[in-house]
């Protein structure tokens, strides 16, 4: 038994796999098999690539193939034994009969003997010797085989090419996770951005409000002080007698106009005419005849440059200026193309040639336009947020109290006062155009 099982070994190593007979013109493949040439050859027909080993199924990159002398003379040797079939006796003999099992019944599919041919269940049956049967049955087992091999290289490459498919699809989810996190972070990054803005924006809007209402609680703490101590001389007086009481009565009621207090309706009785002081004006502005409006123009006009007039800045004064008293302006605003203005006073000495500083310490106690917001002139700037939009301002000046004030002259609201001031020099009615702006005088 040991002999026969050699000999089945040494007659499988000289059997190509595909066609199962001895090898014919063996050759080796890149992965070591080895075929008849015919065979793979045939196996590979029609495949400009993907080359794979019907054994293994391992991909070459082309058809390479090389001769297997050695194999060849091998299989030669082989033939050279006649090597009788190795098969156990009892195998070959039939169940029945004890006959050597030599035909093939086709219509029953099985191996049967000559005394099996001869019996009722098959004479009439077409029969054929077992070698002949085996041949036939073999090209369709081969023609199976070939098939199932090209099924099996087909649903590898699906297989193949369907890992791809989803590798690709997935590194299109990771790609797209990468870019919905990156835009969201940008997102959130903006948002915070925006926050830090708006957050610097309102402090800056606290802290001007806290500056106003200072300056107003100041004012009018002032006021209320002055006024305390005048209602106490008065409430004396008032106990006085007819002859005290008419000694000085004239200096007390001149107190009594004197009172700082002032309502936005009451200002107006100290309204004066303002005009304009050409010899002020920057050759940018044009002023109508009377000096009673004016306008920034396109054209730089050819004025005679004097130390009085400004050059640096499209500004000019008015034509008095004012040492003493109380006194209320009112400035209608005519045309603002681009939104650029200031009105309120100017110290005599404001800078006319170089920059000016837009301040109180530069001189100049105004209310500005600038792109849309307005501003109080202080440093830094206070930003205003008047109930309505002006269209005429009115300036209120109280020389000896040291106050500057700026209202919406239609409906009296106020707009700013500034910080009180101790006034040493002559003040001026003060007007700043840009940006087409043209203003005239009430």
């Amino acid at each position: 038994m040991a002999a026969a099982a050699q000999l089945r070994n040494l007659k499988d190593e000289a059997t190509c796999s595909i066609c199962l007979e001895y090898f014919t013109d063996p050759v080796s493949t890149d992965c070591g098999h080895n075929f008849c040439r015919s065979c793979i050859t045939q196996s590979w027909e029609g495949r400009d690539g993907n080359f794979r080993c019907p054994q293994c199924r391992e991909m070459s990159p082309g058809r390479s193939l090389r001769p297997n002398r050695q194999l060849g003379n091998m299989v030669e040797m082989v033939k050279q034994l006649h090597l009788p079939p190795v098969e156990p006796p009892q195998e070959n003999l039939c169940e029945k009969h004890e006959e050597k099992l030599r035909l093939f019944c086709d219509e029953d599919q099985r191996v049967i003997c000559v005394v099996c041919r001869e019996s009722k269940a098959h004479k009439s049956h077409s029969v054929s010797p077992i070698e002949e049967a085996a041949e036939e049955y073999k090209v369709k087992l081969q023609d199976w085989l070939r098939q199932m091999r090209n099924e099996m290289g087909y649903i590898l490459e699906s297989k193949v090419r369907e890992k791809e498919q989803y590798r690709t699809l997935r590194n299109k989810v990771r790609a797209e996770k990468k870019k919905i996190a990156s835009e969201i972070e940008e997102l959130r990054q903006l948002l915070r951005d925006k926050e830090q803005t708006l957050n610097q924006r309102l402090e800056e809007m606290e802290k001007t409000i806290t500056m106003e209402e200072n300056g107003n609680i100041s004012r009018l703490s002032n006021q209320i002080t002055s006024l305390n101590a005048l209602i106490t001389d008065l409430e004396k007086k008032c106990k006085e007698s007819a002859l005290d009481l008419l000694k000085d009565v004239r200096s007390t009621l001149d107190r009594c106009e004197e009172v700082k207090f002032q309502g936005p309706e009451k200002i107006k009785k100290y309204k004066v005419t303002v005009t304009l002081d050409p010899d002020t004006a920057d050759p940018w502005l044009l002023l109508s005849e009377g000096g009673r409006r004016v306008r920034e123009t396109d054209t730089r006009q050819r004025l005679q440059d004097t130390p009085k007039r400004f050059t640096s800045s499209p500004c000019v004064l008015g034509s008095e200026g004012f040492s003493s008293g109380r006194l209320y302006w009112e400035v209608q605003l005519l045309r603002e193309i681009g939104g650029g203005w200031a009105v309120g006073v100017a110290a005599e000495s404001v800078d006319r040639k170089g920059r000016i500083t837009w301040s109180p310490e530069g001189g100049v106690w105004a209310v500005r336009r600038r792109n849309g917001p307005y501003f109080a002139l202080t440093s830094p700037m206070t930003l205003l947020s008047p109930r309505e939009e002006p269209l005429k301002l009115g300036v209120y000046l109280d020389y000896e109290g040291g106050q500057v004030s700026l209202y919406n002259a239609d409906s009296m609201e106020h707009l700013y006062t500034f910080p009180r001031a101790t006034f040493t020099q002559r003040l001026f009615p003060f007007f700043y155009l840009n940006c087409g702006a043209e203003l005239r005088l009430v």
